[in-house]
């Protein structure tokens, strides 16, 4: 099939545009992008160079996609990537920027939705299936697992890792490390329970679910984890906790909270 551009779009000439691509007025879509099958790109939206973005992508009018990193040690020559991949959705407002070293990557994952105003910074890894609500922004280097949601304005500092399955509440800050599964919330942020409902909705249920609840408490306790049973979800957990951290773990709400 043929992609559908307005005549008022500007598109580049080494852009390189999959099947079905629907381009709306005024977008602009600069040198080395590449786009895939059945994408979408709004009114006013800006794809700058070095984005590569699968198929079925929908970015709103007015987002950007491909900023140049807000580092002030950044070379605009740099040559460096920010890597989408399929079925994403981008609202109105939306940023995310490329990577801060040369031949370095920030990339997206695939079936995530990022509501309007919200950013991703240089050199992040965002996984699949990840939900931003509106005005939320990460910092260089942050890190975030698969299915997690971050609430309306949450802003996590650089180098900051959100484990899959977590959710933060709206307008939380993060300094440190939000461990998978759980949720998050409060000033200062405290892990505070797991987090039941998604994990329901995932699957992760029964043992699974017993064994995740064990381990929660044994890590709000301070304790080793190595006599649980090693489920799927308990090994991910256990790999992810050996990964070093450069922010260190948030803390958890007193059971008297």
């Amino acid at each position: 099939m043929t992609s559908l551009i307005h005549p008022s779009a500007y598109i580049a000439p080494d852009a390189k545009l999959g099947d079905n691509v629907t381009v709306g007025p005024f977008a602009v879509i600069e040198s080395a992008v590449e786009i895939g099958d059945n994408c979408n790109i709004g009114a006013q939206a800006v794809v700058q160079p070095y984005v590569k973005m699968g198929a079925g992508n929908i970015l709103h009018p007015h987002a950007v996609l491909g900023g140049l990193p807000q580092d002030t040690g950044f070379k605009a020559e740099t040559l460096s990537w920010l890597i989408c991949g399929d079925n994403n959705v981008f609202r109105e407002g939306f940023t995310a920027h490329r990577a801060s070293k040369a031949d370095g990557e920030t990339r997206i994952g695939s079936g995530c939705y990022f509501m309007s105003n919200s950013h991703v910074a240089h050199d992040c890894d965002v996984g699949d299936k990840t939900i931003f609500a509106n005005n939320v922004a990460i910092g260089g280097h942050v890190q975030v697992g698969n299915n997690v949601f971050m609430g309306g304005a949450v802003v996590a500092h650089q180098f900051c890792r959100i484990g899959a399955f977590a959710i933060v509440q709206g307008t939380t800050g993060l300094n440190m490390d939000v461990i998978p599964f759980t949720l998050i919330g409060g000033r200062p942020a405290r892990h505070y329970k797991l987090n039941t409902i998604g994990l329901r909705r995932a699957g992760i249920t029964g043992e699974r679910y017993n064994v995740l609840a064990a381990a929660f408490r044994l890590l709000r306790n301070k304790q080793s984890l190595d006599g649980l049973q090693e489920t799927e979800e308990l090994l991910m957990l256990k790999a992810w906790l050996a990964v070093k951290s450069k922010r260190g773990l948030h803390g958890f709400m007193s059971l008297d909270d």
